[in-house]
């Protein structure tokens, strides 16, 4: 039976983690889910965790619709946990990686940043297929779109090939308007751009605006703001193999 690891960055008592869990469970797959203890949003790929003695701390919880799956409070971040998940920590080492479903589109460069995407990304580099899983924010949340769109995308993502990544943005919307499900780019921009208001003496004041990515055709926040549910393919980290280093390395000499 394929074993998943569900996580998450919004933290282990999330409504969106306990909905994508259910997507793997009436899905018939062996599942276990590991989480932040604390809502660990931006974390990206950290490997950062709590140890008491040397020890990661854990504590059992419980969701109640979903008796027969374990769920795991971790103090630790998603990529922490992926990673610990599949060296066994949380039981059988996972097939795939499910993550999400997080609180706010992430689209574009920004999906650096991502918690939820930085445990998809952590599995991929250990060979395990992985699906981050967003939601668009604006108005009541429906979870039951993106755990709908979540559950069309899993039977492929079971059948690919390993390391494959994808993240997956799904409008705020009834699942009866959403517009489709299409490929996107990543815009350059992503949804939330930081830009800094404010120096003085001690201290930086940042403040949070949407980017301009929904003027790109094609891009994941353009399609996302059209109301089309988005996937993209994700590659872990790689070397850069046209960057031509020859004088970098000549002068090194």
């Amino acid at each position: 039976m394929t074993r998943v690891l569900v996580t998450n960055d919004d933290g282990v008592d999330s409504p969106g983690i306990r909905a994508l869990a259910g997507v793997a469970a009436d899905a018939g797959l062996d599942v276990v889910v590991a989480a932040p203890s604390w809502d660990s949003s931006g974390a990206s790929a950290s490997l950062t965790a709590v140890q008491d003695d040397g020890r990661v701390v854990v504590e059992e919880r419980r969701y109640d619709e979903l008796p027969n799956v374990p769920v795991v409070a971790v103090e630790g971040a998603p990529a922490f946990i992926s990673r610990a998940g599949l060296r066994g920590a949380f039981g059988d080492p996972p097939d795939v990686v499910l993550s999400g479903i997080n609180v706010g589109a992430n689209t574009g460069g920004a999906v650096l940043h991502s918690g939820t995407v930085g445990a998809v990304l952590t599995a991929a580099t250990q060979g395990c297929r992985g699906l981050a899983v967003s939601l668009d924010i604006g108005g009541p949340l429906h979870w039951e779109t993106a755990a709908a769109f979540a559950a069309r995308v899993l039977p492929w993502l079971l059948d690919a090939p390993p390391a494959t990544a994808i993240n997956l943005n799904v409008p705020n919307l009834p699942e009866d308007e959403v517009a489709g499900l299409e490929r996107a780019h990543l815009s350059s921009t992503g949804t939330v751009q930081a830009t800094v208001t404010e120096l003085g003496k001690g201290y930086v004041k940042l403040s949070y605006t949407e980017g301009d990515g929904e003027s790109e055709p094609g891009s994941d926040s353009a399609l996302l703001a059209k109301g089309f549910a988005c996937v993209t393919p994700l590659v872990a980290p790689c070397e850069a193999r046209d960057v031509d280093t020859t004088g970098l390395v000549a002068a090194g000499r």
